[in-house]
C-alpha cells in the first residue's frame, strides 16, 4: 500500500512543527490549569482565603507528633478550642469511647476503639435547609507532626471559619468538625456520626486530607448520585477533580474520616493534595515541608464551595444520578452519567464509519486493520513493562525505594522516563508495522483500541469512559474530516483531534503518578499509551518515512523510521540519570527504615521486627532472613508477615487483666475484666483464644462485633487507642465453661530506649507507619 500521507517533505516539515507546536502548548495549559495557585498573603481582605494566615496555624499544629492521648493531641486541642471561641464560636469537646463502624476497614487486630475527644462548633445559618460539615482530624501518626497530614485541613477550616465569621451569615447552618483518633482507626469521625445530636440528619460533608506536601487539592471521591454536588463544587475557583479519580479510588483498600460519613448516608466531597508523598505519616511531615500554594488551594476551594452550598436548598442537592467529570483549562467539564453509554456506543460507531470509508477510498483493508489491532496490545504491555522494570531497576540501584510508602523524594524524572518508555513502545510499534500496513490503518486501529475500551469503562466503571470515549469520538469525527481534506486543512482536523487528547489525557496522567506512585508506574505508561493511538495522526506526520526516496535505499530508509523510537530511548535513559543524580539520600530527604521491639513477658524474651520489603544496610543490623508470621505471638498484628531478629529482653511491664466479676447468665459465662496498662502506651489490645467463642463483648462502654477474628489460634480480639490509665472495662460473653486463655500487649512509641539500639546515621531516617518505633509487651492469661 502506498505511504500516501507522505506529501511535499518541506511542507509536512512544517506542518509536523506547527501542528506539535499547537499540542504541546495545549499539554501545558492543561498541567498549568490543575497546578495549585499562589499563596495568597495576610494582607488580604478579610473574607478571602489567606493560605500565610492558615499557615501560622499549621506551625502551631503541627509543632511535634500528636497521635490520639498524647499530651501534645491535649495541647493541640486546647489551641482549636482557644482559636474558635476568638472567631466568637463557642466549641464544644464530645469526650467519648468510639469503635470503627462495620463498613470501616477493621485493624488487623479485631476491632479498632479509641478515646477521642473531637471539637465541634456550629456556624448558625440565617434559614438553614440542612447542615454543611467541614471535616478535618487533628490527631497525628506518631511518627511524624503530621504538618500535611492534616494540619492542613485543619488549618483550611480555621481560616475558612475565620472568613466565614467576618462576614454575614450564610443561609445554612456551617458545622466544624474537627476530629480525633483518625490515623488510629477513624474513630473520631465514627463517633460524631453515630453519638452526636448534631449529625442525625445528615447532612453534606467536604472533608480535607493531605497525603504529601505539595500538588493540586484534588476532588478525589464523592457520596453516590453527585450530579448536583459536582456542579456545585464547578464554582470552586480552581477546581480539580474527576470521576475516573473517583472510581481508582473506589478500588483502593483506603479509608479517611469522608468513609464514616459515607458509611452514614451523608452526602458529600472529598479532597487532598498528594504529591510529595515520601513525607506521609514520616517525621520530614513538617511545616517546612509544606507547598502553601497547596494549602491555598485546599482552603480556597473549601470557602468557595461552602459559600456556594451555604445559599443553596440542601435538601435538593442530592439527585440526578452520578456525572462524569474532568478537568480542562479553565473549567471543570461535566456531564450527566446518563450520557455515559450513548457516546460509547457513538464513539464505537464513528470508528466504525471511518474505517468503512477508508476502505472504501482504498486507505485501509480490514485484514490489516485486524493485524493492527491485533497487534496494538503489544505496545499495551511493552509499555507497561518498560514502567515497572525501569521501577525494579531503581530499586536494585536504589534499595531504599523499596521502603518508600509511594513515591521518591523527587520523582519528576522518574515519571518523565516512564512516559518516555511509553512512547518507545508505541513508537516501536509504529514503526515496525506502518510500511506494512500503512498510517491510516493504524490510526484507525489505535482509535479502535480507545473505543472498545470506552464501550468496557462505560460498563465496568463508569466515571473513567470519558478518558477512552471522547478521544476515540473526537479521533473519528475528524479523521472522517481528514479523509475529505488535503494538505494544511487536513493537518487541522487531525490536530483537533488530537487536542482533544491532549486535554483529557495529560492531566489525568500528571495526576495519576502521584495518586499511584512509581510503585505502580504501569498505570500512567498505560494511559500514555492511550494517549499515543489518539495521536497516531500527528505521530505519522513527524515520523520519517520508511519508504525508499531519490538518493536513499531502502535499508537506510528504514533506518530512518526507527529514529523517532530512539529519541524516546534516550530520553527515558538521560530522565533516569537525571533523577538518580537529583534524588540522592540526605540528612533532609532520609531513606526510611522500620524497626520495632516485642517483648514476651511470659519467656522474657524479645524480638527486633521489621516490615520492611527487603532489609536496608541499617536494619540488617537487628533483623536477618526472610519475612515471617508473627500472630501466634502477637496476635494484633493479624496475618502481616515481619523480618525478626533476637534481642536484649527490657525490664517493661506487661499490662494486667483483672477479674471484676465471673459468673453465668443465661447467655453464657459472663466475664468483666479490667485491662490495665502499666507504662505509658498508645494502645493495648486484647485477644481470646480461638478455642473459646465470645458470643457477645463490650469495650469501654461500646457493643462491638464478637464475631471477627485475627488468626492464628486467636479469635475475638480488638484495640483499643489511648487507653484510660484506670484501665479498660471489658464484658465478655463466652460459651462453656471451659478456661479461657487470653493475650494482651500494649504499644509504646520508643523503641530507641531499648537496650542494644544503635542511633540512626545522618541520612537514615524512620519509616511512615503506625507500627515504626514501636515497642510491644505481651503476655497471656488463662482464667
Amino acid at each position: 500500500m502506498r505511504d500516501a500521507a507522505l506529501t511535499r517533505p518541506v511542507r509536512r516539515g512544517l506542518t509536523a512543527a506547527a501542528v506539535l507546536a499547537v499540542l504541546a502548548l495545549l499539554g501545558f495549559a492543561a498541567i498549568n490549569a490543575i497546578r495549585p495557585p499562589s499563596a495568597v498573603p495576610t494582607s488580604a481582605p478579610a473574607s478571602a482565603f489567606s493560605a500565610s494566615r492558615a499557615f501560622s496555624h499549621v506551625r502551631v499544629i503541627a509543632a511535634r507528633p500528636h497521635p490520639v492521648g498524647s499530651p501534645a493531641n491535649d495541647e493541640v486541642r486546647a489551641y482549636l478550642v482557644d482559636t474558635l471561641r476568638g472567631f466568637g464560636l463557642g466549641p464544644q469537646v464530645q469526650d467519648t469511647v468510639s469503635a470503627q463502624g462495620g463498613e470501616l476497614s477493621a485493624s488487623a487486630g479485631g476491632v479498632g476503639l479509641a478515646h477521642v475527644r473531637n471539637v465541634i462548633t456550629v456556624i448558625p445559618g440565617s434559614a438553614s435547609t440542612g447542615r454543611i460539615f467541614l471535616v478535618a482530624h487533628y490527631d497525628s501518626a506518631q511518627t511524624g507532626p503530621g504538618g500535611n497530614d492534616d494540619a492542613a485541613g485543619v488549618a483550611a477550616i480555621l481560616e475558612t471559619a475565620r472568613a466565614l465569621t467576618s462576614g454575614g451569615k450564610l443561609r445554612n447552618d456551617v458545622v466544624l468538625v474537627l476530629t480525633d483518633a483518625e490515623e488510629a482507626c477513624l474513630c473520631g469521625a465514627q463517633a460524631f456520626v453515630t453519638q452526636s445530636p448534631l449529625a442525625k440528619d445528615g447532612g453534606v460533608v467536604l472533608n480535607l486530607e493531605a497525603r504529601g506536601s505539595s500538588g493540586p487539592a484534588i476532588m478525589f471521591e464523592t457520596s453516590d448520585r453527585n450530579g448536583r454536588l459536582v456542579e456545585a463544587y464547578s464554582h470552586a475557583p480552581d477546581p480539580v477533580g474527576t470521576s475516573f479519580a473517583v472510581e481508582i479510588y473506589r478500588l483502593l483498600p483506603n479509608d479517611t474520616d469522608f468513609s464514616a460519613f459515607r458509611a452514614a448516608a451523608f452526602t458529600g466531597l472529598n479532597s487532598a493534595y498528594i504529591d510529595g508523598a515520601a513525607v506521609y505519616h514520616a517525621p520530614a511531615d513538617t511545616p517546612e515541608s509544606m507547598d502553601q500554594d497547596s494549602l491555598q488551594h485546599h482552603g480556597g476551594n473549601a470557602l468557595a464551595v461552602t459559600r456556594e452550598l451555604g445559599g443553596r436548598d440542601l435538601s435538593a442537592l442530592r439527585g440526578g444520578g452520578d456525572a462524569t467529570y474532568f478537568p480542562v483549562p479553565g473549567l471543570l467539564v461535566r456531564y450527566p452519567g446518563a450520557l455515559v453509554r450513548p457516546l460509547a456506543v457513538i464513539a464505537l460507531l464513528a470508528v466504525a464509519l471511518l474505517a468503512l470509508l477508508a476502505r472504501r477510498r482504498g486507505r485501509l483493508r480490514l485484514r490489516r486493520l485486524a493485524v493492527a489491532g491485533a497487534t496494538a496490545l503489544i505496545p499495551i504491555v511493552a509499555g507497561a513493562a518498560f514502567a515497572q522494570g525501569l521501577w525494579a531497576l531503581l530499586t536494585i540501584v536504589r534499595p531504599e525505594y523499596a521502603a518508600l510508602p509511594i513515591d521518591p523524594y523527587r520523582p519528576l524524572w522518574y515519571r518523565l522516563a516512564v512516559i518516555a518508555l511509553a512512547a518507545l513502545a508505541v513508537l516501536l510499534w509504529y514503526a515496525l508495522l506502518r510500511r506494512r500496513l500503512g498510517p491510516v490503518t493504524m490510526a484507525t486501529a489505535g482509535l479502535g483500541w480507545l473505543a472498545v475500551l470506552g464501550a468496557v469503562l462505560s460498563a465496568v466503571t463508569p466515571g473513567g469512559a470519558y478518558l477512552a470515549t471522547l478521544p476515540a469520538l473526537a479521533g473519528a469525527l475528524t479523521g472522517l474530516l481528514a479523509l475529505h481534506l488535503r494538505g494544511p486543512v487536513a493537518a487541522v482536523a487531525i490536530t483537533l483531534g488530537s487536542a482533544v487528547a491532549v486535554v483529557i489525557l495529560v492531566p489525568t496522567v500528571w495526576m495519576l503518578f502521584p495518586a499511584l506512585g512509581m510503585k505502580l508506574a504501569a498505570a500512567g505508561a498505560f494511559l500514555t499509551v492511550l494517549l499515543g493511538f489518539a495521536t497516531l495522526p500527528v505521530i505519522d506526520l513527524i515520523h520519517p518515512s520508511a519508504e525508499p526516496v531519490q538518493g536513499l535505499g531502502a535499508a537506510r530508509a528504514r533506518r530512518r523510521g526507527v529514529f523517532p523510537s530512539l529519541v524516546a530511548a534516550l530520553t527515558a535513559l538521560a530522565c533516569t540519570i537525571a533523577g538518580l543524580a537529583v534524588d540522592r539520600s540526605d540528612a533532609a530527604h532520609p531513606s526510611l527504615t522500620h524497626l520495632m521491639y516485642a517483648l514476651d513477658a511470659d519467656t522474657n524474651t524479645a524480638r527486633w521486627l521489621s516490615a520492611e520489603a527487603s532489609t536496608q544496610e541499617w536494619t540488617s543490623q537487628y533483623v536477618s532472613g526472610g519475612p515471617v508470621a508473627v500472630g501466634d505471638t502477637l496476635p494484633a498484628f493479624g496475618d502481616e508477615k515481619l523480618r525478626v531478629g533476637p534481642a536484649q529482653a527490657a525490664a517493661l511491664p506487661a499490662p494486667v487483666i483483672t477479674v471484676v466479676s465471673d459468673h453465668v447468665t443465661p447467655e453464657g459465662r459472663e466475664l468483666k475484666l479490667l485491662l490495665t496498662p502499666q507504662r505509658t502506651v498508645r494502645f493495648v489490645t486484647l485477644h481470646v483464644a480461638a478455642t473459646s467463642t465470645v458470643s457477645r463483648a463490650v469495650v469501654g462502654g461500646q457493643s462491638v462485633p464478637a464475631d471477627r477474628s485475627a488468626g492464628h489460634g486467636w479469635g475475638f480480639g480488638f484495640v483499643f487507642h489511648a487507653p484510660p490509665t484506670t484501665g479498660v472495662e471489658i464484658t465478655l460473653v463466652v460459651d462453656g465453661s471451659a478456661p479461657v486463655e487470653f493475650r494482651t500487649m500494649d504499644a509504646s512509641d520508643d523503641v530507641t530506649a531499648m537496650p542494644g539500639f544503635q542511633a540512626r546515621p545522618p541520612g537514615v531516617g524512620v519509616l511512615g507507619s503506625h507500627s515504626s518505633e514501636m515497642v510491644a509487651v505481651a503476655k497471656t492469661y488463662t482464667l
